[in-house]
């Protein structure tokens, strides 16, 4: 099935695009479950930003007498006294108003059991939020460093046609690095699957690490990459894309 446009008219007037991500992930797992290895299993993950507010109310009842104790006398002598005694903060040296990034996720992740569900890939795919401004942007560019720093390989899958950035180029930029392929103007749809190996030096303290790349760029109307994932360092199993992009829009009658 080629890839289709869920940003943009026909399909987003019959669909609308998280139909989509919230479904594909379950998916995705399914497939999964049909190459994954003994010992390795894998769980969709979703989970939206919402603008909230926190409403704190503060209840005190006490005696106004000195030291806060409730003194009520009776015959024949005073009531036991009790007192909750309460750390006051002091004052912030500093209120700022200002809004926190707040990211949606569409994943999903591999687990090895063998290591104590030790978590070894995931999947990531990208929402029109996480492209939307440059704190949304750095926010999933740091979360795919961090996963990588850790030695966990990082699928990421971009099928976000209204929004134009490219968070692996953006990625390889905090790193001080590019990839050719991408010219001189990314394309905002692609897949890529990211991996670290340390490299061996005479020095182990001082070892670097090494970027492995899996870049392939999508179009409208095309099939969908496979992509691999790596799992140990020797170990890897092939994701065909289209596979559970095909069975997700079969199932929500996205056509």
């Amino acid at each position: 099935m080629p890839l289709l446009d869920h940003f943009h008219p026909p399909i987003d007037d019959r669909h609308a695009w998280n139909e989509l991500h919230a479904m594909w992930p379950a998916m995705i797992v399914q497939q999964l479950y049909r190459i994954l290895p003994e010992g390795f299993v894998a769980a969709p993950g979703v989970h939206l930003s919402s603008d909230y507010e926190i409403d704190i109310g503060v209840s005190e009842e006490y005696d106004s007498s000195p030291g806060g104790f409730d003194t009520n006398e009776g015959e024949g002598g005073i009531a036991m006294a009790t007192a909750t005694v309460t750390a006051i903060a002091p004052q912030p040296t500093l209120t700022l108003e200002t809004e926190l990034p707040e990211e949606d996720e569409y994943e999903v992740r591999i687990y090895d059991t063998r290591l104590g569900r030790e978590l070894v890939a995931a999947i990531e795919l990208v929402s029109p939020r996480n492209k939307d401004r440059p704190t949304s942007r750095q926010a999933f560019v740091g979360k795919v460093a961090g996963l990588l720093q850790q030695g966990i390989c990082v699928s990421i899958v971009d099928l976000v046609t209204n929004r134009q950035s490219n968070l692996y180029a953006e990625l390889l930029e905090s790193l001080d690095r590019s990839d050719p392929s991408l010219g001189p103007t990314p394309p905002p749809l692609y897949s890529v699957t990211l991996r670290g190996r340390k490299v061996k030096t005479r020095k182990p303290a001082f070892g670097k690490t090494r970027l492995d790349l899996w870049h392939y760029p999508m179009t409208l109307g095309q099939p969908l990459p496979t992509l691999p994932i790596w799992l140990e360092p020797e170990l890897s199993i092939l994701l065909p894309l289209e596979t559970s992009y095909e069975e997700t829009c079969k199932l929500l009658r996205i056509h």
